[in-house]
């Protein structure tokens, strides 16, 4: 069964993952019923290894309980922005539960991390404790109000992105609807297209840049609270980052800009010229260069779902067989709608250890790789299921994204299963050209979000200007005369810049493992697979550089590096060409 509306709600856990310390009956939402537990864990004062790690697999299982919560309430105000009701649940739990919930995890932490006994504990701890003693180091209490009040913020950053329509020929659409006309041969559409999309935008500018000059001052507190002299810095911590430095982001920058910007060049006056044009325009970026419809892989979510199912049994059975369980256990929702959330996730279910899966299928090319990326992290999730502790069965950012990204290079080989020949190497070039201005991109959000939040003080026209400059840094060559105003704010659809701060930089990151799982797949697909789900199924359980090893590559994103690959890329995009 195909789940692709709000209709069917989340089932409850089954029990399949008892718990033993949380009663069976506790309401979450209910703080009261919450509270006693976390009281009972600060108070316990443990003696032996056995006892220590019990407090820490029963604050483990409490955390997911509320995890869960939390996960679910989120999940329906996404696939419904317009029920107040969902909403206002949702904001319940983060403003009654959860700053008390941070405050009381903060206070068992650091009754672990001040215990001498805690550095007894089996090795399988060893990234648990270091991370626990980063959190206890940088929490405030004064910033869980704060915290709560950003959540407002974005909620409300969602709202308006989730009600943005146009009339487009007497139609009214979303903004998602759009894509496919971008794809067209049919120019004047295509503008038009995009004009609407772009105008609509711009009548919230204003609106946007409030919730983010508040997001920025709030930010600002948390981070002068906690000692820090910018959010930045905070962040990196919050992120624990331990593996690289802002100084190593702006390193990164500068390679992209040597590297990846002269490639994507390249690719677009490659395009300029096969579409006959002057002047390449921004609405000329996603029809096929030979003139050619767009791709149509599938008719309905349905189609979309049967074929990736197909990819996956191809690939695996035991992937075909989880991703089977994300269609009985209802845990996908893929149609496009109004009033639904833009963009696409994979949330995971703490408590049934069972990832859903969310995005806004419209009909493009672009949807099947959307789906092949988000069911990665949903594997990444299944690989970790039988990790008792919470925090394994999450991992670091720069890898999770090796997971999604991987998987969408991986299924491409197999992409058969919607098109002919020619058209599976053709949406294979799309996507590895696509890989190319994914560099770019990340590199030009990530270097904004730097300017912004090491600039306190500034105005938004000093923001634009900021973000022009970027922008330039990383231009590809299109022709943006006449919508300045549009290019500078372009920032505002990058909905990561409003909700997860320098949240992004991971993409690039992980981009460079998943293609070197590509390059190890085209000699050996199958020992390429299966060293990707032995890391997988680490978890967060080993530090950053581990679990790149674990799955048989190197975190590395130095300028070499990077050479590497996109010389790689370079040489399959045009070995494509001959065959599309």
């Amino acid at each position: 069964m195909t789940v692709t509306s709000a209709d069917r709600p989340l089932e409850r856990p089954t029990g399949e993952f008892r718990r033993t310390f949380v009663p069976a009956a506790l309401d979450p939402g209910d703080w009261n019923a919450v509270a006693p537990l976390f009281e009972e864990l600060a108070a316990r004062n443990p003696a032996g290894r056995e006892a220590r790690e019990r407090r820490i697999r029963d604050l483990s299982e409490l955390l997911a309980v509320l995890y869960d919560e939390r996960a679910r309430r989120s999940i329906a105000t996404a696939r419904n922005t317009e029920d107040q009701a969902l909403e206002d649940r949702y904001l319940q739990f983060v403003h009654d539960v959860e700053p008390k919930a941070n405050e009381k995890t903060d206070a068992v932490y650091r009754r672990i991390a001040e215990d001498p006994g805690s550095a007894e504990l089996d090795d399988h701890y060893r990234v648990f404790l270091r991370n626990t003693k980063n959190q206890v180091e940088i929490f405030r209490a004064e910033n869980v109000t704060i915290e709560a009040e950003l959540e407002d913020l974005g909620q409300e950053y969602s709202k308006r992105m989730g009600r943005m329509t146009v009339l487009f020929r007497g139609e009214e659409k979303t903004l998602q609807q759009l894509a496919p006309i971008l794809e067209g041969t049919d120019r004047t559409a295509r503008r038009e297209a995009w004009e609407a999309s772009a105008g609509r935008r711009l009548r919230d500018r204003d609106g946007l840049d409030d919730l983010f000059d508040a997001m920025l001052e709030k930010r600002g507190r948390i981070a002068r609270n906690a000692g820090f002299e910018s959010f930045r810095d905070l962040r990196f911590r919050q992120l624990n980052r331990f593996d690289y430095t802002p100084a190593d982001c702006s390193e990164f920058h500068a390679a992209v800009e040597k590297v990846a910007v002269p490639l994507l060049r390249e690719l677009r006056e490659d395009r300029k010229k096969a579409l006959g044009l002057d002047t390449l325009r921004p609405w000329d970026l996603e029809v096929d260069p030979k003139g050619r419809p767009p791709l149509r892989p599938f008719a309905g979510v349905t189609e979309l779902v049967d074929g990736v199912a197909r990819i996956y049994e191809r690939l695996s059975p035991e992937l075909a067989r989880q991703f089977q369980t994300l269609r009985d256990r209802g845990l996908l929702d893929l149609e496009n709608r109004k009033g639904k959330r833009p963009g696409a996730f994979s949330y995971s279910l703490e408590e049934s250890r069972l990832p859903f899966v969310f995005s806004n299928a419209v009909g493009v090319d672009d949807d099947v790789r959307t789906l092949l990326h988000e069911t990665g992290h949903a594997f990444h999730a299944f690989a970790c299921r039988g990790e008792d502790l919470v925090w394994y069965r999450d991992c670091p950012s720069e890898f999770a994204e090796v997971a999604s990204m991987s998987m969408e290079l991986i299924g491409a080989r197999h992409l058969d299963v919607f098109f002919g020949p020619a058209d599976a190497a053709r949406s294979m070039r799309e996507n590895l050209e696509g890989v190319v201005s994914t560099f770019t991109w990340v590199a030009t959000v990530d270097a904004f979000q730097h300017w912004a939040y090491t600039h306190p003080g500034h105005n938004r026209r000093e923001r634009r200007d900021a973000w022009l400059s970027i922008a330039q840094r990383f231009a590809d060559g299109t022709d943006w005369s006449g919508y300045e105003e549009v290019r500078g704010y372009a920032w505002h659809r990058q909905l990561h810049i409003f909700l997860y701060p320098f949240y992004y930089i991971e993409y690039a990151i992980a981009q460079l493992g998943a293609l070197q799982i590509w390059l190890s797949a085209r000699g050996n697909p199958d020992n390429a697979l299966a060293e990707y789900r032995r890391g997988l199924a680490l978890g967060g359980s080993r530090p950053l550089p581990q679990l790149f090893e674990g799955a048989g590559i190197t975190l590395d994103f130095s300028e070499r590096m990077l050479r590497k690959l996109l010389d790689a890329v370079r040489e399959e995009v045009l070995r494509l060409r001959g065959l599309s």
